[in-house]
């Protein structure tokens, strides 16, 4: 059974973006992976195509991270998801990771993954 998706924040500390720094939510599925540089955390679709490359990146070049399926959440847990994920990217497209509670990549482009994660 999947844990309620409620959100802890580490520290309450509000980034630039808006956001609250050291997202913790207790629905983000932890992927483990031999590289740790960042701390990631991936917001996706089930049925997302380019989510599942963005995963598929992640996991194939063996990067540790953290995701949460939003269309998989239902009512309170959804909406909190849902604003978190919006702090950074307003359009709410996906895929969007967030590095570091720093720095966002919205969609999944090659390039972009191998130039801040590699």
């Amino acid at each position: 059974m999947r844990a309620a998706c409620r959100v802890a924040y580490v520290g309450d500390v509000r980034s630039e973006k808006g956001g609250v720094d050291m997202i913790e939510f207790a629905c983000l599925e932890d992927v483990p992976g031999a590289k740790e540089d960042h701390d990631l955390v991936l917001f996706a679709l089930s049925t997302c195509g380019w989510c599942r490359k963005a995963r598929n990146f992640l996991e194939g070049n063996e990067i540790a991270y953290r995701y949460v399926y939003l269309d998989q959440l239902e009512g309170d847990e959804q909406r909190a998801v849902l604003t978190e994920a919006s702090n950074w990217n307003p359009k709410r497209t996906f895929p969007t990771l967030i590095i570091d509670d720093k720095d966002v990549i919205v969609g999944f482009d090659d390039s972009s993954y191998t130039e801040k994660l590699l």
